[in-house]
């Protein structure tokens, strides 16, 4: 931890970056309760000058928010904080923007709404633990579908493209693209 950054609860820093306000509020209360002295953001905007004024020791990110991706929220902490830990949150969640968190340095994904319990592990885990199986895996049609996106998210959401490479027409995968994600 920085000697230049305060860190007033027993924890640390964590910024909350949702633009949901009551799950942001919930989420912070509970935070607090557990050693977090929070901040919160409801913006990339807000979250960027946060970061960049006082950087977080812990930072929970909402994946996608009214001005932005929250990606870049995570690539400005680890900017300006290398060794913070940042969870991402989504309800839009598949394979491709998982590792793509990661890579810009996320700790954890989580699927929303998460609890304060999940989000608290996530955000203290060595990792070096191994996450316990699922209870509930993935459908055939769910991985089907996460490598759909994986692939068109390496094609840089181009339809013709991610088409090609999946020899499949381009109808078709607009079709896929348009639906929601198989349970």
């Amino acid at each position: 931890m920085n000697d230049d950054t305060r860190t007033d609860g027993p924890l640390g820093k964590l910024l909350i970056v949702d633009d949901d306000r009551p799950f942001q509020q919930r989420l912070a209360r509970a935070m607090e309760k557990r050693g977090f002295e929070t901040e919160t953001a409801d913006s990339v905007g807000e979250a960027l000058t946060s970061v960049r004024d006082n950087p977080p020791s812990f930072a929970v990110v909402d994946m996608r928010l009214e001005d932005g991706s929250g990606l870049d929220v995570v690539e400005a902490i680890r900017e300006h904080r290398p060794e913070a830990r940042v969870v991402i949150l989504t309800g839009y969640g598949n394979i491709a923007t998982a590792v793509t968190a990661v890579k810009l340095g996320a700790v954890d994904y989580l699927a929303k709404p998460a609890d304060a319990d999940a989000v608290l592990a996530a955000l203290t885990s060595n990792g070096e633990q191994k996450a316990p199986p699922p209870e509930n895996p993935m459908s055939a049609d769910r991985v089907r579908w996460e490598h759909i996106q994986r692939v068109y998210e390496l094609c840089d959401r181009n339809v013709s493209e991610t088409a090609r490479r999946l020899n499949m027409h381009r109808r078709t995968l607009q079709r896929i693209l348009a639906k929601r994600a198989p349970r």
